[in-house]
Protein backbone atom coordinates (compact mmCIF):
# COMPACT_ATOMS: atom_id res chain seq x y z
CA UNK A 1 0.00 0.00 0.00
CA UNK A 2 3.00 2.58 0.51
CA UNK A 3 4.11 1.92 -2.99
CA UNK A 4 1.37 3.10 -4.50
CA UNK A 5 1.16 6.37 -6.42
CA UNK A 6 -1.96 8.36 -5.81
CA UNK A 7 -2.37 10.46 -9.62
CA UNK A 8 -3.36 14.10 -8.72
CA UNK A 9 -6.77 13.50 -11.15
CA UNK A 10 -9.22 10.56 -10.59
CA UNK A 11 -12.49 9.38 -10.83
CA UNK A 12 -15.29 9.98 -7.79
CA UNK A 13 -18.57 8.52 -6.36
CA UNK A 14 -20.13 10.85 -4.29
CA UNK A 15 -22.27 8.68 -2.40
CA UNK A 16 -24.98 9.32 -0.06
CA UNK A 17 -24.18 7.57 3.74
CA UNK A 18 -21.19 6.11 2.62
CA UNK A 19 -17.48 7.45 3.76
CA UNK A 20 -14.48 5.17 2.68
CA UNK A 21 -11.39 5.03 5.32
CA UNK A 22 -8.10 4.25 4.37
CA UNK A 23 -7.12 0.21 4.21
CA UNK A 24 -11.13 -0.10 4.77
CA UNK A 25 -12.83 -2.70 2.77
CA UNK A 26 -15.35 -1.22 0.54
CA UNK A 27 -17.91 -3.06 -1.27
CA UNK A 28 -19.65 -1.51 -4.21
CA UNK A 29 -22.41 -2.81 -6.78
CA UNK A 30 -22.14 -0.37 -9.71
CA UNK A 31 -24.89 0.10 -11.86
CA UNK A 32 -25.61 3.42 -13.20
CA UNK A 33 -24.25 4.16 -16.71
CA UNK A 34 -21.93 7.06 -15.78
CA UNK A 35 -19.81 4.63 -13.43
CA UNK A 36 -20.31 1.27 -15.24
CA UNK A 37 -17.71 3.66 -17.78
CA UNK A 38 -15.83 4.65 -15.21
CA UNK A 39 -15.03 1.36 -13.97
CA UNK A 40 -14.04 0.22 -17.46
CA UNK A 41 -11.72 3.41 -17.86
CA UNK A 42 -10.18 2.91 -14.21
CA UNK A 43 -9.75 -1.08 -14.62
CA UNK A 44 -7.70 -0.32 -18.39
CA UNK A 45 -5.75 1.88 -16.37
CA UNK A 46 -4.44 1.85 -12.32
CA UNK A 47 -7.67 0.41 -11.01
CA UNK A 48 -8.24 3.75 -8.68
CA UNK A 49 -10.58 5.94 -8.27
CA UNK A 50 -12.20 7.98 -5.48
CA UNK A 51 -15.16 7.87 -2.81
CA UNK A 52 -16.46 11.15 -1.99
CA UNK A 53 -19.73 11.50 1.27
CA UNK A 54 -22.45 13.51 -0.54
CA UNK A 55 -22.95 16.79 1.35
CA UNK A 56 -26.44 16.97 2.62
CA UNK A 57 -25.99 20.35 4.07
CA UNK A 58 -24.94 21.61 0.93
CA UNK A 59 -27.32 19.33 -1.52
CA UNK A 60 -30.79 21.88 -0.97
CA UNK A 61 -28.76 24.77 -3.00
CA UNK A 62 -30.28 24.21 -6.58
CA UNK A 63 -26.66 25.72 -8.02
CA UNK A 64 -25.26 22.75 -7.57
CA UNK A 65 -25.12 18.63 -7.87
CA UNK A 66 -24.02 16.31 -5.75
CA UNK A 67 -22.24 18.92 -3.98
CA UNK A 68 -19.52 16.68 -2.15
CA UNK A 69 -17.62 17.01 1.34
CA UNK A 70 -13.83 17.86 0.49
CA UNK A 71 -11.94 15.18 2.26
CA UNK A 72 -12.57 11.90 0.80
CA UNK A 73 -10.32 8.91 0.11
CA UNK A 74 -8.84 7.07 -2.74
CA UNK A 75 -9.13 3.90 -3.01
CA UNK A 76 -8.09 0.67 -5.51
CA UNK A 77 -9.96 -1.80 -6.94
CA UNK A 78 -8.75 -5.75 -5.41
CA UNK A 79 -11.58 -7.82 -6.89
CA UNK A 80 -14.09 -7.33 -9.61
CA UNK A 81 -16.81 -9.70 -10.67
CA UNK A 82 -19.18 -8.40 -13.65
CA UNK A 83 -22.90 -9.16 -13.75
CA UNK A 84 -25.42 -9.26 -15.92
CA UNK A 85 -25.87 -6.17 -18.69
CA UNK A 86 -22.79 -4.55 -17.56
CA UNK A 87 -23.32 -4.00 -14.03
CA UNK A 88 -20.37 -5.41 -11.54
CA UNK A 89 -19.79 -6.02 -7.60
CA UNK A 90 -16.35 -4.87 -6.93
CA UNK A 91 -14.29 -4.56 -3.63
CA UNK A 92 -12.82 -1.51 -3.14
CA UNK A 93 -9.27 -0.95 -0.50
CA UNK A 94 -9.23 2.70 0.60
CA UNK A 95 -5.39 4.22 -0.08
CA UNK A 96 -5.09 7.20 1.74
CA UNK A 97 -7.02 10.61 2.23
CA UNK A 98 -7.19 13.20 -0.03
CA UNK A 99 -8.47 16.87 0.09
CA UNK A 100 -10.77 17.46 -3.22
CA UNK A 101 -9.18 20.57 -5.26
CA UNK A 102 -11.13 21.30 -7.62
CA UNK A 103 -13.81 19.17 -9.74
CA UNK A 104 -12.44 19.30 -13.22
CA UNK A 105 -15.11 17.31 -15.71
CA UNK A 106 -18.47 16.15 -14.82
CA UNK A 107 -19.11 13.95 -17.72
CA UNK A 108 -19.40 11.03 -18.85
CA UNK A 109 -18.50 10.92 -14.83
CA UNK A 110 -16.79 13.19 -12.40
CA UNK A 111 -13.16 14.02 -12.14
CA UNK A 112 -11.42 15.87 -9.63
CA UNK A 113 -8.27 16.81 -8.61
CA UNK A 114 -6.99 15.67 -5.39
CA UNK A 115 -3.99 16.23 -2.85
CA UNK A 116 -3.21 13.58 -0.27
CA UNK A 117 -3.44 14.00 3.01
CA UNK A 118 -1.17 12.94 6.06
CA UNK A 119 -1.79 11.76 9.22
CA UNK A 120 0.00 12.82 12.41
CA UNK A 121 0.08 10.46 16.15
CA UNK A 122 -0.68 14.13 17.98
CA UNK A 123 0.63 12.81 21.21
CA UNK A 124 3.49 10.04 22.26
CA UNK A 125 2.60 5.98 21.79
CA UNK A 126 1.64 5.54 24.94
CA UNK A 127 -1.45 8.14 25.48
CA UNK A 128 -2.67 6.44 22.26
CA UNK A 129 -2.37 2.91 23.16
CA UNK A 130 -4.23 4.11 26.75
CA UNK A 131 -6.89 5.53 23.96
CA UNK A 132 -6.85 2.51 21.75
CA UNK A 133 -8.00 0.53 25.05
CA UNK A 134 -10.97 2.77 25.66
CA UNK A 135 -12.36 2.43 22.70
CA UNK A 136 -12.34 -1.76 22.55
CA UNK A 137 -13.57 -1.40 26.06
CA UNK A 138 -16.74 0.74 24.47
CA UNK A 139 -16.70 -1.03 21.78
CA UNK A 140 -17.22 -4.59 23.86
CA UNK A 141 -19.82 -2.88 26.72
CA UNK A 142 -21.96 -1.18 23.64
CA UNK A 143 -22.13 -4.97 22.24
CA UNK A 144 -22.97 -6.34 25.61
CA UNK A 145 -26.07 -4.01 25.85
CA UNK A 146 -27.67 -4.52 22.45
CA UNK A 147 -25.26 -3.31 19.52
CA UNK A 148 -24.73 -6.00 16.49
CA UNK A 149 -20.66 -6.22 15.80
CA UNK A 150 -19.45 -8.10 12.31
CA UNK A 151 -18.46 -11.55 13.69
CA UNK A 152 -14.88 -11.52 14.51
CA UNK A 153 -14.83 -7.55 13.65
CA UNK A 154 -13.11 -7.18 17.51
CA UNK A 155 -10.81 -9.68 17.01
CA UNK A 156 -9.07 -8.62 14.17
CA UNK A 157 -9.29 -4.75 15.19
CA UNK A 158 -7.05 -6.44 18.37
CA UNK A 159 -4.76 -7.75 15.96
CA UNK A 160 -3.72 -4.14 14.54
CA UNK A 161 -0.49 -2.75 15.58
CA UNK A 162 -0.39 0.66 14.13
CA UNK A 163 -2.84 2.98 15.64
CA UNK A 164 -3.56 4.95 13.14
CA UNK A 165 -4.90 2.22 11.33
CA UNK A 166 -6.46 0.66 14.46
CA UNK A 167 -8.87 3.78 14.42
CA UNK A 168 -9.83 4.21 10.40
CA UNK A 169 -10.80 0.37 10.84
CA UNK A 170 -12.81 0.75 13.97
CA UNK A 171 -14.72 3.84 12.72
CA UNK A 172 -15.52 2.61 9.29
CA UNK A 173 -17.15 -0.82 10.28
CA UNK A 174 -18.44 -0.06 13.69
CA UNK A 175 -19.54 3.65 13.57
CA UNK A 176 -23.38 4.11 11.76
CA UNK A 177 -23.35 7.94 11.77
CA UNK A 178 -21.87 8.55 8.56
CA UNK A 179 -21.74 12.43 9.51
CA UNK A 180 -19.54 11.05 12.21
CA UNK A 181 -17.97 9.33 10.09
CA UNK A 182 -17.10 12.05 8.00
CA UNK A 183 -16.02 13.71 10.74
CA UNK A 184 -13.55 11.58 12.32
CA UNK A 185 -12.46 10.84 8.44
CA UNK A 186 -11.56 14.40 8.32
CA UNK A 187 -9.64 14.35 11.91
CA UNK A 188 -5.76 13.85 10.64
CA UNK A 189 -4.81 13.76 14.28
CA UNK A 190 -5.10 9.78 15.72
CA UNK A 191 -5.57 11.11 19.43
CA UNK A 192 -7.92 13.25 17.92
CA UNK A 193 -9.43 10.78 16.21
CA UNK A 194 -10.03 8.20 18.73
CA UNK A 195 -10.95 10.69 21.22
CA UNK A 196 -13.90 12.05 18.96
CA UNK A 197 -14.80 8.30 18.71
CA UNK A 198 -15.01 7.45 22.10
CA UNK A 199 -17.16 10.54 23.09
CA UNK A 200 -19.43 9.05 20.32
CA UNK A 201 -19.39 5.85 21.81
CA UNK A 202 -20.42 6.76 25.46
CA UNK A 203 -23.31 8.89 23.66
CA UNK A 204 -24.50 5.71 22.42
CA UNK A 205 -24.06 3.77 25.19
CA UNK A 206 -25.55 6.31 27.60
CA UNK A 207 -28.97 6.46 24.96
CA UNK A 208 -28.87 2.18 25.29
CA UNK A 209 -28.62 2.21 29.00
CA UNK A 210 -31.89 4.89 29.13
CA UNK A 211 -33.70 2.94 26.41
CA UNK A 212 -33.25 -0.31 28.69
CA UNK A 213 -34.60 1.98 31.70
CA UNK A 214 -37.59 3.27 29.61
CA UNK A 215 -38.40 0.14 28.51
CA UNK A 216 -38.45 -2.22 32.00
CA UNK A 217 -39.31 -5.38 31.57
CA UNK A 218 -41.38 -5.43 28.67
CA UNK A 219 -39.92 -6.43 25.33
CA UNK A 220 -39.25 -4.08 22.27
CA UNK A 221 -42.50 -4.88 20.34
CA UNK A 222 -44.27 -3.29 23.73
CA UNK A 223 -42.26 -0.39 24.77
CA UNK A 224 -45.23 1.80 24.02
CA UNK A 225 -46.81 0.28 26.40
CA UNK A 226 -44.46 1.34 29.24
Amino acid sequence: METLHVPATVPVMTLPDTVLFPQALLPLHIFEPRYRQMLRDVLAKDRMFAVAHLDAARQQDPRLIEPLHHTAAVGIIRACQNGENGTANLLLQGICRVRVKKIIREEPYRIITVQPLTTTAGTHHAELEVLRLEVMRLLHLRRRLGTPAPKGMTQFLESIDDVDTFADIAVFNLCENSAIKQRLLEALETRRRLQLFAASLKSEIEAQRLRRKLQGRLPDDQIAGN
